[in-house]
């Protein structure tokens, strides 16, 4: 792994570079058949994407394996959607490099990432508010029975793997007749998370499953989160929330303005470290500024100009951290 981006404007020092995820530390047990090298899932070296004269992606580095999390975060604006984009072949990256299982590979369609083993689950999820759970589950990939003019839908085998499948995520429904517009946002998110597992997803990219939902139902989604991964998968997780994220991360890539500021394993790094990176010092910094300029809010600049110091001080690298 590169260690070619320094995390907001901190300097650059040993303490950094430890912090930083190694190459050596991300790779796990897959190995490549012909060299036996060890090799991820999917892997992104200094990837890129620009519309015209935007440059919407730049120097992306990350790693996702099978049974880790990595968290991607960033504020609106901040690139989450168009890495998704390319990791789905809804885009394909106009520099930099993406491996899937060691192999380089330019995704052209989301097909073809299906066809690999990457399923993306959108925040508004493609369902059907009328239709039965068991028909959400299978729509676009029925099951039939019969041949030629006797050939239908095979119900009863789609509904019992529905059940079964949903058992098998720890998602207790009592009846997959209902529609599932009944269920509620976290149950649907859950629903959308065991159909990718049953159609063959290695890679499931989850994109801010738990932005519209209460505290309760996100609790809901980051507990099957962790059963996909306890089952394998490597789980790519785009959030804006550190509190969401650090509960169930493995790593965590932070993305400002199309570039990284941060790539870590959880052991590198804390919570209050985390939120520091995502609130940026700097930013509060100039907010405190502009409101002492406004003259009436002496307060509350004073608060912020806390804030940013604490920002600082939390971030890793710092003075602070290296005592």
């Amino acid at each position: 792994m590169t260690d070619s981006h320094n995390p907001g404007d901190i300097p650059m020092n040993e303490n950094t570079r430890k912090g930083r995820i190694e190459q050596e530390e991300l790779l796990r047990n897959e190995a490549d058949p012909l060299t036996h090298t060890p090799v991820h899932m999917l892997e992104l070296r200094d990837v890129g994407k620009h519309y015209g004269n935007i440059i919407a992606l730049r120097d992306v580095t990350m790693a996702v394996d099978g049974g880790r999390v990595t968290c991607v975060l960033g504020d609106n604006g901040a690139g989450k959607s168009t890495l998704i984009k390319i990791i789905a072949g809804l885009h394909e990256h106009d520099a930099g490099v993406l491996n899937i299982m060691g192999e380089e590979r330019n995704l052209s369609s989301p097909r073809e990432a299906l066809d690999s083993g990457i399923a993306a689950v959108y925040q508004d999820l493609a369902v059907v508010p009328l239709m039965p759970i068991w028909r959400n589950f299978f729509l676009g990939s029925e099951l039939t029975t019969g041949k030629g003019p006797f050939k239908r839908l095979d119900v009863e085998r789609m509904k019992e793997t529905t059940k079964v499948e949903l058992a098998a995520m720890g998602i207790d429904l009592r009846d997959v007749e209902q529609p599932i517009g009944q269920l509620s946002g976290g149950e649907r998110q859950c629903v959308a998370i065991a159909r990718a597992v049953h159609f063959g997803a290695k890679v499931l990219i989850l994109d801010e499953p738990t932005a519209a939902l209460g505290v309760k139902q996100s609790g809901v989604v980051l507990r099957y989160i962790l059963q996909a991964r306890d089952r394998g998968l490597g789980v790519i997780f785009i959030t804006h929330n550190p509190h969401h994220a650090f509960p169930v991360g493995d790593r965590f890539l932070l993305l400002k303005r199309g570039r990284s500021i941060g790539y870590y394993d959880k052991k590198d790094i804390t919570l209050e470290e985390l939120t520091a990176q995502m609130a940026g010092g700097a930013e509060l910094a100039e907010l405190a500024h502009e409101l002492e300029q406004l003259g009436e809010h002496d307060d509350l600049a004073a608060e912020v100009k806390a804030e940013a110091r604490e920002a600082v001080e939390h971030a890793p690298g710092s003075e602070r951290n290296l005592a």
